[in-house]
């Protein structure tokens, strides 16, 4: 479903989350374990919906928790930025980003677009075990949700 707010010329577009989301699980080297952990803690609500992972991290996730992990590449070789790509498709809802604020990794670029476009498109995002587990415990994980993504549309005037 799409709006204009024709005021500030933006375009406003409603898309469902449905009851079973579509998360993607991603994590560091130092943050691979803490999210393990967590997820372990979370097996039960994890079970009940889609799991995309890159490399390494879905490969434990699927491998520890005897859960189906759809995977992509490792982060630095492209999949941050297919976990991006399949965001500004709509076929992700979810994104569980455990990250080290302390490692410089080479493939840095890659992690801000890919956190971008989680904000662009509207997308929750927990980066920290807490911020994890308030969004998963969150009554609408279990619920549709409509997400509105705004966005600035060029070329449409406002003249009445």
């Amino acid at each position: 479903m799409e709006n204009y707010n024709e005021g500030l010329l933006m375009k406003i577009q409603t898309v469902v989350m449905e009851k079973k989301k579509k998360i993607a699980l991603i994590a560091h080297d130092n943050k691979k374990q803490d999210l393990l952990a967590w997820a372990k803690f979370n097996e039960g609500t994890l079970s009940e919906h889609e799991l995309y992972g890159t490399g390494t991290t879905g490969g434990l996730i699927a491998d520890e928790l005897n859960l189906e992990v759809q995977r992509f590449k490792s982060g630095p070789l492209g999949g941050d930025q297919q976990v991006g790509a399949k965001i500004a498709e709509g076929k992700i809802d979810f994104l569980i980003f455990f990250w080290d604020p302390l490692e410089p990794l080479p493939h840095d670029p890659d992690i801000k677009a890919l956190l971008r476009i989680a904000v662009l498109y509207n997308i929750p995002v927990a980066c920290n075990r807490a911020s994890a587990d308030f969004l998963i415990s969150s009554s609408l994980m279990s619920d549709v949700y409509y997400r509105e993504i705004v966005s600035p549309e060029r070329g449409k005037s406002s003249s009445k």
